[in-house]
């Protein structure tokens, strides 16, 4: 086996692909450049990667964009992108939350196809009207909860609708991080300061940061319906206007039980994002430090472990698998396959057809469905715990 990018992604020419947010200094910029490029799907030829016009023609200029094509206000760039023979196809929205809204709409507006980090914005109100322009525009949206595509996550939803687990009885979630656990965004952390900011965040500090992960990747896995939570959200961090640990209790629609923590301030934990789900027939662990091995326990037999590309992993993840069994996949590849199976999406739309078999990740129901979650478990803590309905 080779180890090149994903043989099924690479036909129909590379998506011209812009770019808001992200200059000089932000983390998730990089990693959403480093994504396009893994499968050669993407070119980066135009960006608004800063409001400072000092920064973004520095930024636009380190990444080699042209000058006609480095801008300073998004709107600007839409209008112009769309207006051009050779104008990009797709952007990239990688702005702290308050500002993803204005960006998505300008560009579906536009005709252009959007790819945004998530939580999809700040507010339930907002992202409705992110999916009615959406809808309206008829482009394609993606959102990058990019834990969906690790291939074994891939597996388990894979294994979860084929009823090798039976009914779904319990789903166990958590994201433990300590990045917070001190006065992080005293200390001139930029990825702190905005995160623990009711105005640029919305009103999940780690709820809606790393708890939407948690509560997508259950919801991808398991397809189950949320019909209520019962939620209490701390801040334990001196002055913080948002919670940095998030307990919920999930009931879910068949009947199934599940719960969900995501935390900011458990010393120890560097990104501990982990999921069980456990049905009549068997469960399923899953461990994101260590994303290359699945755990399946049949019931009334011994567990089995699993490995990407090993025996027993299945089809869904084999598509989205580059390297041999043994060597590491991980959180820049996870983004990458996002990134690939919405070029598929886009070449196919480019032919008037539908995605290929099998292609899947993130749209705005998906955002939707999270700042559903993230409005209602804001509502039951508040109510002392009060079950909510999403």
């Amino acid at each position: 086996m080779a180890i090149e990018g994903r043989s099924d992604a690479r036909a129909g020419g590379r998506i011209r692909l812009g770019m808001v947010g992200g200059g000089e200094g932000a983390f998730i910029g990089a990693v959403h450049r480093i994504a396009s490029r893994i499968d050669g799907q993407y070119d980066l030829v135009a960006g608004a990667l800063s409001a400072t016009p000092e920064k973004a023609r520095r930024s636009g200029e380190a990444l080699g964009l042209a000058a006609g094509r480095i801008y300073d206000d998004y709107a600007r760039m839409a209008t112009a992108e769309a207006a051009r023979p050779d104008g990009i196809e797709a952007v990239a929205i990688v702005t702290p939350n308050h500002m993803h809204a204005g960006p998505a709409i300008a560009f579906l507006e536009a005709g252009i196809h959007v790819i945004c980090d998530k939580p999809l914005t700040v507010s339930l109100e907002e992202a409705e009207r992110m999916q009615a322009a959406v809808e309206k525009s008829g482009r394609i949206f993606a959102l990058t909860h990019n834990y969906t595509g690790y291939p074994l996550v891939r597996r388990m939803r894979e294994m979860v609708q084929g009823g090798d687990l039976g009914i779904i009885r319990l789903v166990q979630v958590e994201y433990a991080q300590d990045w917070l656990t001190g006065p992080t965004e005293t200390t001139g952390n930029k990825q702190a300061e905005w995160r623990v900011d009711p105005k640029r965040s919305g009103a999940g500090g780690a709820l809606g940061d790393i708890g939407t992960h948690a509560f997508n990747l259950a919801d991808f896995v398991t397809g189950l319906e949320l019909a209520e939570l019962s939620a209490e959200l701390t801040a334990f961090g001196a002055g913080r206007a948002l919670d940095d640990n998030v307990q919920i209790s999930m009931r879910y629609a068949n009947g199934a039980r599940g719960a969900l923590w995501a935390s900011q301030v458990a010393p120890g934990n560097e990104n501990g994002l982990m999921l069980r789900v456990y049905g009549t027939r068997g469960g399923l662990a899953w461990r994101q430090e260590n994303p290359n091995q699945l755990s399946w326990s049949p019931l009334d037999a011994p567990t089995q472990i699993l490995t990407r590309g090993g025996p027993g992993s299945g089809e869904a993840a084999a598509r989205v698998t580059r390297v041999p069994p043994g060597h590491p996949e991980g959180y820049l590849e996870g983004f990458a396959n996002i990134y690939s199976e919405v070029a598929a999406a886009i070449k196919a739309a480019r032919d008037g057809e539908k995605p290929p078999a099998g292609v899947v990740f993130p749209t705005i129901a998906d955002g939707v469905k999270g700042l559903a979650f993230i409005e209602a478990a804001v509502q039951s803590s508040k109510a002392n715990g009060q079950w909510v309905k999403p």
